[in-house]
């Protein structure tokens, strides 16, 4: 071993970028694809210094800005999870979605993020959910790294985060603001299961 980082080889053109086994017990490799880097480096005002510094240290997460390519919501680990399930089996599905320092990052369309909290805001059953933490424009927040070390830590509060649902367009779809607050309210009123 040369104690140099060790990283899987990423895929050849035309194969799958995200190989997962299960997202919830976190025991894949993800990859965002050359189009999901285009996307994210999209929200940058410098894309293809964005894309430079992937090049050259696809290990180390970055910060970007909110309100030009996608909002983010954030929201306590658990409570992401149960969202991710409502979004799932209502149909829609989700686009990015991440985990850092224990909590779930949902990107969704740019604007939905004041809106969700005017909503929240404004509706009774909003009182069920968790604070969510809604970053729009003139907010950034820490993405996951383009692609993970296979050495990296697993717990999902440590480590520079990681995708569970990685970037693979240019065009990914967002859901927007009442689309998270239904499945945020359905997972809110849902009797969590004993273990």
């Amino acid at each position: 071993m040369s104690g140099e980082p060790e990283f899987p080889s990423r895929p050849r053109p035309g194969h799958p970028r995200l190989l997962s086994v299960d997202i919830w017990t976190y025991q894949s490799v993800e990859y965002v694809t050359v189009a999901g880097e285009a996307w994210l480096a999209s929200a940058s005002e410098y894309p293809r210094s964005m894309r430079a510094l992937w090049g050259s240290r696809p290990w180390a997460p970055s910060v970007l800005p909110c309100g030009r390519a996608f909002d983010v919501i954030s929201m306590p680990s658990l409570f992401g999870r149960r969202v991710l399930d409502e979004l799932w089996a209502s149909g829609p599905g989700c686009g990015p979605v991440a985990v850092f320092r224990g909590r779930t990052l949902l990107f969704v369309q740019p604007g939905a993020a004041p809106r969700l909290r005017r909503l929240l805001a404004w509706e009774e059953w909003a009182r069920d959910v968790p604070p969510l933490l809604c970053h729009g424009k003139g907010d950034t927040v820490t993405v996951p790294p383009v692609q993970r070390m296979v050495n990296s830590p697993d717990s999902p509060g440590l480590g520079a985060g990681r995708w569970i649902v990685a970037p693979e367009s240019r065009e990914p779809w967002l859901p927007g603001a009442s689309v998270v607050l239904w499945a945020c309210v359905r997972a809110a009123r849902e009797p969590v299961a004993a273990v």
